[in-house]
């Protein structure tokens, strides 16, 4: 496969209008040509490449059947959508996928009218799909009109309670939509519970091939009760199926499973739902995540995500790695401490490989519990843990966690129980963009009565506070950490327990304070070098905690200084907030100190590199000695956000 693919009738197709007038064979070669093309462009950009090769056939069988856009088709997670991207207007784009100013790498409302809906998250589509679909039967936006609404889920996805209780409520309100579950046996880690195993039972049946067989002769070989018109829709799909009775429980018609990567049976089936549906249809599809490119498929996620490659081998273009990140130092540093404690565990909600985990279920799998894209069971199951007698880890990226946020509260902060929240992906996270960042959990945890939370500066720092959430028996407590390397400090053989709500000073000074709290440590100590080359004596301090605040410290800092700035990678209403609190109630604004509280601007971030995104963020250590200088009443330096 050359670098740059031979794509004759891709190369026709500038929006999917023009699918419609290609015959089937037509339609599975170009199927083939979007393959190619999809693989040549991550290769270049990098990004999720194993859930869009899956779906290549029936993004080209979606968009030939239907009218998109005045038909709404929804993209759950969006991992899938490069495809369909391509064919929507927005190949000369695709090599800037995940790139500044580039294409988003998931669905996106302001980048074309062909997405609909964002989505960055999983779960959300069979919701939105209903609200479209009541939006169009109540008059919404007459303007553009609205007309059939289809919403593709994954297998994975599905196993969330969202994606029930909308089916539960489309049920109900028998409205005319359709939603492709996506079975590829494979989320984003090998699938697990319950709804799984009910899936792989529903296709390793007979019944399957011989659907198989009849959906590829005409739409008159489909069963007889399907001529007789919608009334008896519900009769004939059930003739059609080899099970589906929990989806028709819930009120949907379901069809399946079918051949996902078989165009001919694609296009007939979906041509024929289409035409005769009048309430809510399950049309379950079945393919192979990774489909079509050997690398992919043999890999263990699937090639769900990747950096960029070599076409021919697979091989990932990585830098060098100078130091270990600091999600697989929290991994090693939990199995260690696993080792010596057996009421240590770990749940996390489809991302064991993402969160670390991956080593502590290999040599603790009694102990380690992936419980699917469900973060809301996940928060409250580790709190039934921790009721329990265990020591539960809740290892759940920064935005994720926000899924949870009402178990967080009422049923582990309420009742003080120790669960130890791992919070990976804090602060900006680069190619994601926007709706990935771990931007709230510093405001929405530091909020809760009786929660610690923690942010190390290093990789070594987060060794001691992995171990100090271990040691934490009377309440919740919270570690955030950022996505990528440490900063390359030597690692102790151990973490430390640290003394809760206890800062450090890391350079001591006297005119100026710049206290923060994480990462960002490294651009405050050069801030801080740049500030004595100017003649400027300052203090960094190292918070360590959100919340206890260490009082005394932060109090010291304001009495023996004349200005204080604190530095975090999270939202306004954080850890400067609190600070500032503080320092408000003890009179100490009253005495002329001159305070600046940096923090993540109140807007949502594009993607870019990390360094990119904190440089739009005014986080950078240039921006931190303008805060200082500010603060002191001295002449600020210019600053480039480009």
């Amino acid at each position: 496969m050359s670098d740059t693919p031979i794509t004759p009738l891709l190369d026709q197709v500038r929006q999917p209008a023009d699918l419609k007038g290609l015959s089937i064979a037509e339609l599975a070669r170009l199927a083939e040509e979007l393959r190619a093309e999809t693989i040549s462009a991550v290769s270049e950009t990098g990004g999720h490449l194993g859930a869009g090769l899956g779906v290549v056939e029936l993004t080209v069988a979606l968009h030939a059947v239907f009218d998109t856009p005045h038909d709404k088709l929804i993209w759950d997670v969006g991992h899938q959508c490069y495809p369909h991207k391509i064919l929507t207007g927005r190949r000369d784009r695709i090599r800037t996928l995940r790139q500044k100013d580039g294409l988003s790498g998931f669905t996106k409302r302001d980048e074309s009218p062909y997405d609909p809906f964002g989505a960055g998250h999983s779960s959300t589509s069979i919701s939105a799909a209903l609200g479209f679909a009541v939006a169009r039967d109540l008059g919404g936006a007459p303007e553009h009109g609205i007309g059939d609404v289809i919403a593709v889920i994954g297998d994975g996805s599905m196993s969330a309670g969202m994606a029930f209780e909308a089916m539960n409520n489309a049920g109900h309100l028998k409205k005319r939509m359709f939603v492709v579950l996506n079975d590829n046996d494979m989320s984003i880690a090998p699938p697990v519970g319950a709804l799984s195993a009910y899936l792989s039972r529903l296709y390793a049946e007979e019944p399957f091939q011989e659907l198989k067989a009849a959906a590829k002769g005409a739409v008159s070989l489909l069963p007889e009760p399907l001529q007789q018109g919608a009334r008896k829709a519900k009769e004939m799909l059930k003739s059609m199926t080899v099970g589906g009775t929990l989806f028709e429980e819930l009120g949907f018609s379901y069809v399946g499973p079918i051949d996902g990567h078989d165009m001919e049976q694609l296009m007939a089936v979906l041509g024929t739902v289409k035409a005769r549906a009048t309430g809510p249809m399950l049309i379950h599809v079945l393919t192979t995540k990774g489909k079509g490119y050997a690398p992919a498929e043999g890999a263990r996620d699937r090639g769900h995500a990747t950096a960029r490659f070599d076409i021919a081998t697979g091989k990932q273009h990585k830098p060098p790695s100078n130091a270990p990140s600091y999600t697989s130092v929290f991994g090693r540093t939990l199995t260690d401490l696993a080792a010596a404690d057996p009421r240590i565990c770990a749940v996390t909600a489809a991302m064991p490989d993402g969160t670390g985990l991956s080593l502590m279920a290999e040599r603790y799998p009694s102990r380690c519990f992936d419980v699917g894209i469900a973060e809301q069971h996940g928060v409250t199951f580790a709190a039934g843990l921790a009721a329990g007698g265990m020591r539960p880890f809740c290892a759940i990226y920064s935005t994720f966690l926000q899924r949870g946020y009402d178990q967080v509260v009422h049923d582990v902060a309420v009742q003080s129980l120790p669960v130890r929240f791992a919070i990976d992906r804090a602060g900006l996270v680069g190619a994601d963009g926007a709706t990935h960042a771990g931007s709230f959990d510093i405001a929405y945890l530091a909020n809760l009565p009786g929660f610690v939370v923690m942010a190390p500066s290093d990789e070594a720092e987060l060794m001691h506070m992995i171990a100090t959430a271990a040691s934490i028996d009377d309440r919740p407590s919270a570690v955030r950490y950022p996505r990528g390397e440490g900063v390359g400090v030597e690692l102790p053989e151990a973490g430390e327990v640290l003394e809760i709500g206890r800062g450090r000073i890391v350079r001591e000074g006297s005119r100026v304070a710049i206290l923060s709290l994480g990462t960002r440590l490294a651009e405050s100590l050069r801030a801080a070098e740049s500030l004595a080359q100017r003649g400027i004596s300052p203090t960094v301090a190292d918070a360590r905690f959100a919340k206890p605040l260490d009082q005394e410290m932060i109090l010291a800092l304001a009495r023996d200084h004349e200005a204080l700035i604190t530095v975090e990678e999270g939202a306004t209403g954080g850890f400067g907030s609190h600070v500032a609190q503080l320092l408000a109630e003890n009179g100490v604004f009253d005495q002329g100190l001159g305070f600046r509280s940096m923090f993540l601007p109140d807007s949502f971030i594009g993607q870019a590199s990390p360094a990119e995104m904190y440089r739009a963020a005014g986080l950078t250590a240039a921006d931190i000695e303008n805060r200082a200088l500010e603060a002191l009443g001295i002449a600020r330096i210019g600053v480039s956000r480009a």
